[in-house]
């Protein structure tokens, strides 16, 4: 059990949830590739990704960019683009346009650090509850949060996303960007997703280079997530009526050097009050809350 609200993020070995084992080979962080439109933003397949820097280089996902064949380019502007974007775009003829009140005049405002709280781990280990117990904390407190739930999205942003690795991808690539802009909004952002890959979890991470990205690890056993089963889930998928279900016959990676660790304890799952205490903990001390 987690002895305290937060720890340093340490690498461990690699490790995977999974029954029937196997899983997707290497899943590096794929960096953002210059006018590449069918690489662009895209996590799943194609060739094989460079490895990823160590965390505390902070691995830059974009390289320099040419302003050939542009005319009149605003290169403050592109660099301004560069870092507030993720993906190359389809098209080359769109600029970013800057507004006078930017993300510390909001901050200042709110009284609050923008942020990313997301939240990991498998089916029926209590991200859900977790997310909507420390956004109603936190709305306590007068701080402004606001939760983006993994099956909420999928009845509107993410409805015509299935469940196959591409469409997995796309979807934490869609949640992260948006992920992002309720961060540089200054809210606290609770993301509430499975997000089995890995690759995709640490893309997210890479939107947001100064530190803002919490990722907290649910770290329930499959037995447990199983025995608790609140949606009926894994009786389906042990029944052959889910595929791909992730922890049955698609693999969970778990992160490597998570912000948060949250364990189970004698096989039980901590109250929802316990551990949205170690989050605003965490919080707090990092600053996040500042009045």
């Amino acid at each position: 059990a987690c002895s305290s609200s937060w720890r340093p993020r340490q690498p461990r070995a690699a490790s995977s949830f999974s029954s029937s084992g196997g899983g997707p080979a290497d899943l590096g962080l794929l960096p953002r590739l210059r006018h590449s439109p069918s690489s662009a933003g895209r996590i799943a397949g194609g060739a094989p990704p460079p490895p990823v820097r160590a965390r505390d280089s902070r691995a830059e996902c974009a390289g320099p960019r040419s302003s050939a064949g542009h005319v009149g380019v605003n290169l403050e502007g592109e660099n301004r683009a560069l870092e507030m974007s993720s993906t190359v775009p389809k098209s080359s003829n769109i600029f970013w346009h800057d507004c006078p009140v930017g993300k510390t005049d909001r901050q200042n405002l709110l009284k609050q650090k923008g942020c990313v709280v997301w939240i990991t781990g498998l089916s029926g280990s209590g991200k859900s509850t977790l997310a909507c117990t420390l956004g109603r904390e936190l709305h306590t407190r007068g701080k402004l949060a606001y939760v983006l739930d993994g099956d909420n999205l999928r009845h509107g942003l993410n409805k015509d996303l299935g469940f196959a690795a591409e469409d997995r991808a796309e979807n934490i690539r869609r949640v992260g960007e948006v992920a992002k802009l309720f961060a540089d909004a200054g809210l606290v952002c609770i993301a509430s997703f499975i997000s089995p890959y890995r690759r995709d979890r640490e893309s997210c991470r890479a939107l947001l280079s100064d530190g803002s990205f919490i990722e907290v690890f649910l770290n329930m056993s499959l037995e447990l997530c199983e025995a608790r089963d609140p949606k009926g889930l894994y009786k389906l998928a042990r029944a052959g009526k889910i595929k791909g279900f992730t922890g049955i016959d698609d693999p969970y990676e778990a992160p490597l050097n998570c912000e948060i660790e949250i364990k189970e304890v004698d096989g039980v799952c901590p109250s929802p009050s316990d551990m949205a205490t170690q989050v605003i903990t965490y919080l707090e001390e990092k600053g996040f809350l500042h009045e």
